[in-house]
């Protein structure tokens, strides 16, 4: 598993430079302190002084081990350093550096018997530098020469000192490993979370343009649909009576007329994503259903309102009012194209938990159950859209029919908060 960039790396490799050079201090003076004057003391010096500058000029500490990369952050995550991929040549750079290192302190060590304890940092470092099996050899060679040069300063076999070193350098490596393969599996872990997080904003963001191309749908067949088809019909009629009653086919030229002015005003207000125009006029919901029925009605259709408590506007949440208003415009819009009907009426009732509407007609009907489930036969997008906008409401719509016995439209819409 390749290890990212680690911020902690600095500070554990600040501890270590600072461990080294302490032990390595203390053995200088403790060697310069027992045997003043000795030939080998200049050699001691200087391989002292080349072992700390290689040490300072050595390996790496801040995770540009085997196989390390500094991988890109998640795309929502603060960006605090640029993400730079391992150099190979920096790699075996540094391990060349660690090699330096070791060989110099082994020399020291056959020198001086005290100068092994710096064999610790160096542990950690080969841990941290090298590859597992490299680690581990390298482990063995620093534990030999730590059990020798102990055995070789106490003058004396002493099992303690045969054995001390080898227990606390496997105890080391294996907390190192383990802490090693805990952090790769978190390190996994949290790749897993942050792929898992993509791709559920990916999902919502599908599902979310998914809802917008069926709110857009459902907005146009409401309004510039229906609307262009009223037009269409009115023209026609007046196409059929242009040379034989003109005055009439002026009133439908003049109904098509009005009919796109109020398409005009909905399409405006449907780009800006507004309240439909209806409401948009003041006088709330009962005022846009009358609105609706006057301009539904005509010679051949006649559409009443009735609105429970004395025709006052309810509390009704803005989203409900339009959502009942474009159901009730798509029923009667229904019920002008398909259903052959002379009259309909549209019933507004408010409980205290739900808002219910109820479109009405005595058309010739149709079967609900049937293979489409609209009254045209071949056009079933109103009833969908209706049951949409309900079903973002959590509502629910029915529709009662018969062929010859009329049909009834109820939306039913539940109300979080109480009148």
């Amino acid at each position: 598993m390749p290890k990212p960039y680690d911020p902690d790396a600095r500070w554990l490799g600040a501890v270590l430079h600072a461990a080294f050079f302490l032990l390595l201090g203390g053995a200088l003076v403790r060697f310069l302190l027992r045997h003043p004057g000795e030939p080998r003391t200049p050699w001691i010096i200087a391989l002292s002084l080349t072992l700390a500058v290689l040490h300072l000029l050595g390996p790496t500490l801040n995770g540009d081990g085997p196989g390390s990369v500094r991988r890109e952050p998640a795309p929502d995550a603060p960006r605090t350093r640029p993400a730079r991929p391992a150099r190979p040549a920096r790699i075996v750079s540094s391990r060349l550096r660690l090699v330096a290192v070791v060989a110099v302190w082994m020399v020291l060590v056959v020198l001086a018997p005290s100068f092994s304890w710096c064999a610790v940092p160096l542990l950690y470092t080969g841990l941290r530098t090298l590859p597992a099996r490299a680690a581990l050899v390298l482990v063995g060679v620093l534990t030999v020469f730590v059990v020798a040069a102990q055995l070789r300063l106490a003058g004396r076999f002493d099992p303690n000192l045969l054995l001390a070193p080898p227990a606390v350098a496997a105890l080391a490596t294996a907390v190192f490993l383990r802490s090693e393969r805990q952090a790769a599996r978190q390190r996994a872990l949290i790749d897993d979370l942050l792929r898992t997080r993509r791709e559920l904003a990916a999902a919502e963001r599908r599902e979310g343009t998914l809802a917008e191309r069926q709110r857009l749908s459902m907005e146009i067949h409401d309004t510039l649909a229906q609307g262009l088809s009223s037009q269409r019909m009115l023209l026609q009629a007046a196409e059929r009576v242009w040379d034989t009653d003109a005055d009439k086919a002026l009133t439908h030229v003049r109904s098509a007329a009005s009919v796109a002015e109020h398409n005009l005003a909905e399409a405006r207000r449907f780009v800006h994503d507004l309240a439909p125009a209806d409401l948009a006029r003041g006088g709330g919901l009962p005022a846009a259903l009358r609105a609706l029925a006057a301009r539904e009605s005509g010679d051949h259709l006649t559409v009443r309102v009735h609105v429970d408590d004395g025709g006052r506007d309810p509390l009704l949440p803005d989203r409900v009012r339009s959502a009942l208003l474009r159901i009730a415009q798509g029923a009667l819009a229904n019920v002008r194209e398909h259903a052959g009907a002379r009259t309909a009426a549209v019933t507004l009732t408010v409980l205290d938990d739900t808002a219910l509407l109820d479109i009405a007609d005595d058309g010739h009907g149709f079967d609900p159950g049937g293979p489409a489930a609209s009254p045209a036969g071949t056009r079933g997008h109103g009833l969908p859209a209706m049951r949409a906008r309900l079903r973002q409401l959590g509502g629910t719509l029915t529709v009662e029919s018969a062929p010859g016995e009329g049909t009834v439209v109820s939306a039913a819409v539940p109300l979080e908060h109480p009148r």
